[in-house]
């Protein structure tokens, strides 16, 4: 009797179905994520590589008038080069920062875009956080 019941437990499988479904869900669940939020968190970060680019080019644009007009040097002014590229990046609804080297005539923006997802979501992941740059160069010639 005792070795008929031990026999009858071996092979009872109560829960090993439950348990299969639970890890093909995952799985399932993870890959359907990865194909809708992934191609979207590309979009986002390409919106945000736009987003840099003309920050940088509207920051490129704010000239020292000073010594533009009378026909000295074309250099960027600092802050108002500042000032632009940040009022664009935050009317784009991001965030970013912007660096001036006036020395060089060079600008560089970094802009940062946060995507909520829609399916990697409900495994753990509620945003994907991107980051798009550009560089601007002022060149006269």
């Amino acid at each position: 009797m005792t070795l008929r019941r031990l026999r009858a437990r071996l092979r009872d499988d109560t829960g090993r179905v439950s348990l299969f479904f639970a890890i093909v869900s995952f799985g399932l669940l993870t890959a359907g994520g990865l194909a809708v939020d992934g191609p979207a968190g590309l979009r986002a970060l390409a919106r945000a590589d736009n987003i840099a680019a003309e920050a940088a080019r509207t920051a490129g644009q704010q000239l020292d008038p000073a010594k533009a007009i009378p026909g000295g040097p074309k250099v960027v002014d600092p802050e108002a080069a500042t000032a632009a590229a940040l009022n664009y990046i935050e009317a784009a609804g991001a965030t970013g920062t912007v660096s001036v080297d006036p020395a060089l005539n060079r600008l560089n923006v970094t802009v940062e875009i946060t995507y909520d997802t829609i399916v990697l979501g409900l495994i753990g992941r509620p945003t994907i956080t991107v980051t798009g740059s550009a560089t601007a160069e002022i060149v006269t010639g």
